[in-house]
């Protein structure tokens, strides 16, 4: 996959950026020095070129790696993840956080499949209705109450959590799929050989992206992150921004978990565990300021498949178990925190 413009976030309204210009520059694009338009690239993009230098290599190294039945297998795994992304990189763009979206998105999987003996339709509502719901109440508490986003995100996550055991007995009771049904399709279906998560996957990143750059929202957005006073003083709808960020977010979980319940015909109850991690880890890879003010979705989308080739590439090794994942995960997250601090000097001594 190739980036295109349609994903990648502008900076304009970013920490008193000018229209056409970059964060922390109040000139326009066509001003900016060759070591500036150097240093943007490394923030914006950075993480395409480690992403293709890692496949390059283990397509060397294991040549099962670059089959495209083992294609198909990663960018499934990394379907769901991307769409749970998709709203963590909105929320942390307005500089908040959301550590309910692993909890949210397995309780989407388990209301799914309860909902799903009585059809398509019913099995998509009630996971948004109920997801949907949690992420509004994040919102409207750190909108409208002034309270942190960990705090109240973390609540949720155990919220959540609860729910879902309450909802399944403990985890005693699994739903199941119908098989046949056009919601177990929804999830195991394909065009072109390519699974139908995946195909959705990339249309909401699209949209996503879209909306990011192409609309006022999205610069709403960008400037919430960059200053909240200075939005407010600007006339923009901060904390109607805020409220739609985390709806957005919990809605995007509960449909991811809907969509791997399909895939996997029943409700599983153990899944999601330390997802949010995985999904900010991929938002931060990939360029997306945790301070707010600054990212892509383009980004995410590189940050979720690099960790998907690094779990593929493990498991292709054999002697290392799923654990290490974490390891080089932290290791990646580590370096390319350190990297955009040096990266935001260096464009503010420029």
């Amino acid at each position: 996959m190739n980036p295109t413009p349609s994903l990648t976030a502008p900076a304009t309204g970013v920490k008193g950026s000018a229209p056409g210009g970059t964060a922390g520059s109040d000139r326009p694009a066509s001003g900016l020095s060759a070591a500036e338009r150097v240093l943007s690239l490394v923030q914006r993009q950075g993480v395409l070129a480690v992403l293709l230098l890692v496949v390059v290599i283990a397509s060397f190294a294991y040549p099962t790696f670059a089959g495209l039945d083992n294609a198909r297998g990663v960018l499934i795994q990394a379907s769901f993840l991307a769409i749970v992304a998709l709203g963590m990189t909105l929320v942390i763009i307005t500089g908040g956080i959301d550590l309910s979206v692993g909890s949210v998105f397995a309780l989407g999987g388990v209301l799914a499949a309860w909902a799903s003996q009585w059809g398509l339709l019913p099995a998509l509502l009630v996971p948004l209705v109920v997801c949907g719901a949690i992420g509004t109440l994040n919102g409207l508490l750190i909108a409208r109450a002034g309270m942190a986003p960990f705090i109240v995100t973390l609540a949720s996550l155990l919220g959540a959590r609860g729910l879902l055991l309450a909802f399944t007995d403990e985890g005693a009771t699994t739903y199941l799929v119908p098989k046949g049904s056009a919601f177990a399709e929804l999830g195991q279906g394909s065009i072109g050989g390519f699974g139908h998560p995946i195909l959705v996957a990339l249309v909401l990143l699209g949209i996503g992206g879209l909306v990011l750059q192409r609309t006022s929202f999205g610069q709403t957005l960008f400037a919430v992150g960059g200053s909240g006073d200075a939005a407010t003083l600007m006339g923009l709808p901060v904390a109607r921004a805020k409220v739609t960020v985390y709806l957005l977010s919990g809605l995007l979980a509960g449909f991811a978990g809907a969509l791997n319940a399909a895939r996997l015909s029943s409700g599983v109850t153990i899944i999601g565990t330390g997802m949010e991690l995985d999904a900010i880890a991929a938002v931060v890879i990939g360029g997306t300021l945790l301070v707010g003010g600054a990212g892509s979705i383009s980004g995410t989308l590189w940050g979720v498949l690099l960790l998907a080739v690094i779990q593929n590439l493990i498991n292709q090794i054999g002697s290392l178990n799923s654990s290490y994942q974490s390891v080089v995960s932290g290791g990646f997250l580590i370096l390319v925190v350190v990297a955009q601090r040096y990266v935001s000097r260096s464009r503010r001594t420029l």
